[in-house]
């Protein structure tokens, strides 16, 4: 019994030590605090005001603002968002961005990478198992003169011999403070958030082919404009020079027209190279090469949405960029405990078996073989600061993620209330411009009426007419500018994107 006792003490003292594993060193993480508010200050009622009561008529205060307060069915907008827009060619674009998309597909690429590295995290689990087998042969010299009785001078070698081992090993490091823990803890957040930036990237990817998509849209609604006007000012022209050949208008009439006409003709033609660059983009952003893409023409132009809009309490989680800066927070956290667990001596258990002979036919016999096994502790006493330094980089690295965080979500706070009272306003204008517009039209009728009546000259229509075309560009700018807005809020607002929570982890 005695004798036994002295040799169990050794391992006693690892079991103590394996014990001691419960206690991860570190700091737990917890997400960073920060106040967001209890709503929107630009979704208040408040808000709203400005407009005659009749001016809602036609939609509601969601037909101008562009958005409505979220509801318990709604409160968080689908994964097609760009569905909200009824448009099936838009919606045929996205399908093909989710497949061809080289930034997309480089985020997914990335988010691969940071698979792999949670699964080499996770292997310091586990012990690491070895084979070796060698065949060797050795030989030494010896040197006789001095020890010869004759005094003749001879040279003797010993006998070669040879020497064959083959042997397995284990080995395994006790998780006994925590590092590997903390190691896959960090790989963990690392991996949720290269999950975040695949969601922010593809976000950001449809939310600017969206854009592009409508600014083109409208662009052909100015070419058909531009279009429709430069049919009316030839017909101007060629009236205006019947006038003058029947002298009834003077020549100034003529030029003042044809000046007209040749200016709207410009300004047609630069339309072309904007509608064929905003082609282009689309092309890249769909993964294709700008001469293999084409997109007709179209006479649908879409309508700005109601967008459901939440509490800024939810943008947490619904944004994927403010999602990857907290998951990016918790991997620096994490660090911070891989870096003081260097301070803690490593317990490593290994055992060794095997075969050693020098001959083939005793190579594999009982005789032949060996084995060894036991515990290890390896602690640096001295390494001049180098771990103390370590460790202020990881919990200076921390508090930067943690301001970087919170700069994040303040960013992506101010982006929606940036996009909602824009939003707002630009339904006021729309309402506005249109009343203009409707005056603008009939104050063209009026006046080519009194310019047929041959009560004021040419040139009083040229000026009605060059303020109404401005004013019908200005109306369609204003569509333009509406759609891009109802865009840039579902992005703001994290578009369709499902929380960390929904993500599978391998």
């Amino acid at each position: 019994m005695t004798s036994t006792t002295p040799r169990l003490r050794p391992w006693a003292a690892c079991g103590v030590l394996l014990l001691l594993g419960a206690c991860t060193v570190g700091p737990d993480y917890r997400r960073p605090g920060l106040e967001v508010g209890a709503a929107y200050k630009q979704a208040t009622p408040a808000t709203q005001g400005g407009l005659a009561g009749g001016e809602y008529a036609s939609g509601g205060p969601a037909a101008v603002d562009g958005w409505v307060p979220a509801q318990p069915s709604d409160q968080l907008l689908r994964g097609d968002w760009w569905r909200l827009f009824n448009d099936p060619v838009l919606g045929g674009l996205m399908d093909t961005l989710q497949t061809s998309n080289f930034s997309i597909a480089q985020a997914e690429a990335q988010y691969r990478q940071a698979q792999a590295l949670l699964q080499s995290a996770r292997s310091a689990f586990f012990p690491t198992l070895g084979a070796s087998a060698s065949g060797t042969r050795s030989g030494s010299g010896s040197d006789d003169r001095l020890g010869s009785s004759t005094g003749s001078e001879s040279f003797g070698s010993g006998n070669p011999s040879n020497q064959y081992s083959l042997s397995g090993n284990v080995s395994w490091e006790a998780d006994v403070w925590g590092k590997v823990r903390r190691s896959v803890e960090s790989s963990r957040a690392s991996l949720d958030a290269s999950a975040a930036d695949v969601a922010n990237t593809r976000l950001s990817m449809q939310s600017t082919l969206a854009q592009t998509y409508f600014r083109l849209r409208v662009m052909d609604a100015e070419q058909r404009l531009l279009q429709q006007t430069v049919a009316a000012y030839e017909r101007s022209l060629t009236m205006t020079m019947n006038r003058l050949a029947a002298g009834i208008a003077a020549p100034a009439d003529v030029a003042v027209s044809r000046t007209q006409l040749e200016n709207t003709r410009t300004q047609l033609l630069a339309l072309d190279w904007q509608r064929a660059q905003l082609e282009h983009a689309i092309a890249v952003l769909t993964g294709q090469p700008p001469s293999a893409f084409a997109l007709n023409t179209s006479e649908i132009l879409g309508t700005v949405p109601a967008i459901p809009v939440g509490l800024p309490s939810q943008l947490l989680e619904r944004r994927p960029d403010v999602a990857a800066a907290e998951r990016r927070t918790a991997e620096a956290n994490a660090q911070i405990g891989v870096a003081q667990a260097a301070w803690f001596p490593d317990l490593t258990l290994s055992a060794q078996a095997g075969f050693r002979s020098g001959q083939w036919a005793q190579w594999l016999t009982a005789p032949a073989s060996f084995w060894s096994l036991g515990p290890a502790l390896a602690l640096t006493i001295f390494d001049g600061g180098a771990r103390q330094a370590q460790l202020d980089q990881a919990r200076a690295g921390y508090d930067a993620q943690v301001a970087a965080y919170r700069q994040t979500v303040l960013t992506a706070l101010r982006e929606v209330e940036d996009f909602l009272v824009q939003l707002h306003v630009l339904g006021q204008e729309q309402i506005t411009q249109g009343r203009a517009l409707a005056s603008a039209r009939e104050s063209l009728r009026l006046t080519q009426n009194q310019y047929d009546a041959g009560l004021i000259d040419y040139l009083s229509v040229v000026q009605v007419e060059t303020t109404a075309l401005s004013t019908e560009r200005a109306a369609l700018q204003l569509t333009a500018d509406r759609l891009v807005a109802s865009v840039q809020l579902i992005a703001a607002l994290g578009g369709g994107w499902e929380a960390i929570a929904a993500i599978t982890r391998p």
